[in-house]
């Protein structure tokens, strides 16, 4: 149920009628559960068996096996040293080993610091710098990576490998390569299977309070920075999504990363499930071995990030068993119109829901009811979240306004790690300040417009990049676009836009600069256009503003005027 509630305006005159504003929160129950995560495993193998499946690449293990390679994995990560509160940073990509760390390391009384494989040794360095990391988590194919970083980060007491070593290509052999000229000692490498082989250890008695992961956001706004989710919150996001998505005992499929946010509310989502249903395991995304494995197991939901779908809306979808699909959750990044519009047409059948969150909110705000989504909405606040839109001056928006979304609930962040300044800015009278614009329709549907710091204003009107992208996307040879402010002496700013076109696409800048005036109007459709081979895509998958930007000031001698007064590019 959601609750509308009623804010009083201003305080006035008796006589003077006060205007009514509005916050959204929902009603059902969601709440911190009191007990640490390794507590609330222990106490979901014990209300369900452990029946549930995981399977993965031909191999499918229990729950109640997991949870056992967790609590001998738990004790041998403390014989090798570790102590409460000891960072473990879990560089994998998608594997069974991926959840059995997280839950081993929290029963040891440890932090779990997930990092995506796709970062490159500087940004994992500074993951391991600033986080203090104790102990890496790895499989071969990464070692090589992980071993020549962690020589120059002497607090680092050992690296961990899996046995798990597919066959990816790009990835390097399991050797010393790349370590020539680093300084510094090398930790040992210790196998998994070795900490693993031995007696599970007691549970560490941890304060539900107490930090359970340490997250580093994908930086498109600056560096990355740490953010700090205690045991309390964990398990409040796990059990909001469980509890909105309605989706217990359906055959689920996992490609999303597990080192993602969602990845972490995934694996406490199942702590809370009555009945959880198995779950195929994807290593990485592939959109014919996503349509193969929907029809080889019948699955019935999956979770996937825009250009996942934009993948799978390129592939002969006619020719695939769909059949068992219900429903589809999009999230991550904003998901284009043209994007869901496409999947109604070529696939009626199956739902295409967005949800909403951020590595601040355990990564859960809003869910869509089944059955009940709206275009262009990412939902209602999950159970437990109130969520509100908030305007300049610090008053609640009405009905169609937009402003900043703020939330606030039991899954929200503790602070940011080690930068109080920056926890104060986003963290303000309890409430979240999401950065976020977005507005909220009578029902209480919010719809999230852009980014605040993405905003662009040219001759004093806002434009935001996300409408221009996607009337672009309208466009039958455009496959990707995003768009981004340049100054502009006259202008303030300047609506500056990169496409990827589709395979075959012929389209032309100038052609391109029309289509979106005839869609945008004159105010707001970009006066420059440059086609390039991809649009660059941040290690979570979303576009790379920061890298457009520096893309526009590096192209900035290449402009030309035209004839109409516009500027396109000249590639």
């Amino acid at each position: 149920m959601l609750l509308m509630r009623e804010r009083a305006g201003a305080a006035g005159s008796p006589t003077r009628r006060r205007k009514a504003t509005w916050e959204m929160v929902s009603t059902a129950g969601s709440r911190p559960t009191g007990i640490s995560l390794g507590r609330l495993a222990e106490l979901a193998v014990e209300r369900t068996g452990g029946t549930e499946e995981l399977l993965f690449e031909g191999r499918a293990e229990s729950g109640a096996a997991r949870f056992a390679q967790a609590c001998r994995f738990s004790a041998g990560l403390r014989g090798a040293g570790l102590v409460p509160g000891d960072r473990v940073v879990v560089h994998m990509a998608n594997c069974p080993e991926v959840g059995i760390a997280y839950h081993g390391v929290w029963r040891a009384g440890g932090v779990v610091t997930p990092v995506l494989f796709l970062l490159d040794e500087a940004e994992l360095h500074h993951v391991l710098v600033d986080s203090g990391a104790r102990f890496i988590v790895t499989t071969p194919d990464f070692l090589a990576k992980v071993r020549a970083v962690a020589r120059g980060c002497p607090q680092v007491r050992a690296l961990v490998v899996t046995d798990d070593s597919p066959d990816r290509p790009g990835t390097g052999p399991a050797g010393p390569a790349g370590l020539a000229g680093l300084g510094g000692s090398q930790p040992p490498v210790l196998r998994f299977a070795d900490l693993a082989a031995g007696d599970g250890g007691p549970l560490e008695p941890t304060d539900p309070d107490a930090m359970a992961a340490l997250l580093y956001t994908g930086g498109t706004t600056g560096r990355a920075r740490g953010v700090v989710l205690s045991h309390d919150a964990l398990s409040a996001g796990g059990f909001a999504a469980a509890s909105g998505n309605g989706d217990e005992e359906l055959v689920g499929l996992l490609p999303l990363p597990l080192s993602h946010v969602y990845g972490l509310t995934i694996s406490v989502m199942t702590l809370h499930a009555r009945k959880p249903g198995p779950a195929i395991l994807m290593r990485w995304f592939d959109p014919r071995q996503w349509l193969d494995l929907v029809a080889e197991h019948r699955v019935a939901v999956s979770a996937l990030v825009p250009s996942m779908i934009d993948q799978l809306l390129a592939e002969p979808l006619h020719l695939a068993d769909t059949s068992s699909l219900r429903r589809i959750t999009s999230g991550g990044a904003p998901l284009p119109r043209e994007t869901a519009l496409e999947w109604q047409r070529r696939l009626p059948g199956i739902e295409l829901v967005e949800g909403y969150g951020c590595t601040e909110s355990a990564g859960i705000i809003t869910t869509s009811p089944r059955g009940g989504a709206r275009l262009g909405s990412v939902g209602r606040p999950a159970p437990g979240v109130e969520v509100r839109v908030e305007l300049p001056d610090g008053s609640p928006a009405n009905p169609g306004q937009d402003g900043e979304i703020c939330v606030r609930g039991p899954m929200l962040m503790t602070r940011y790690w080690q930068e109080p300044r920056a926890t104060a800015d986003v963290l303000r009278g309890g409430w979240l300040h999401t950065g976020d614009v977005g507005r909220r329709d009578s029902d209480g549907y919010l719809y999230v417009v852009d980014r605040i710091k993405d905003l662009i204003i040219r001759g004093g009107v806002n434009v935001y990049p996300r409408d221009v992208e996607d009337g672009l996307l309208g466009h039958p040879d455009v496959a990707s676009c995003g768009v981004v402010g340049r100054a502009d002496h006259r202008q303030g700013e300047e609506v500056i836009a990169y496409v990827q076109l589709v395979a075959g696409g012929t389209v032309s800048p100038e052609e391109l600069v029309r289509w979106g005036r005839a869609r945008l109007g004159p105010l707001r459709y970009p006066r420059e256009v440059h086609i390039i081979e991809s649009l660059p895509l941040t290690s979570s998958l979303k576009t790379d503003r920061r890298a457009l930007r520096s893309l526009t000031a590096a192209s900035s001698r290449s402009r030309r005027p035209t004839p109409g007064g516009e500027v396109q590019s000249v590639e």
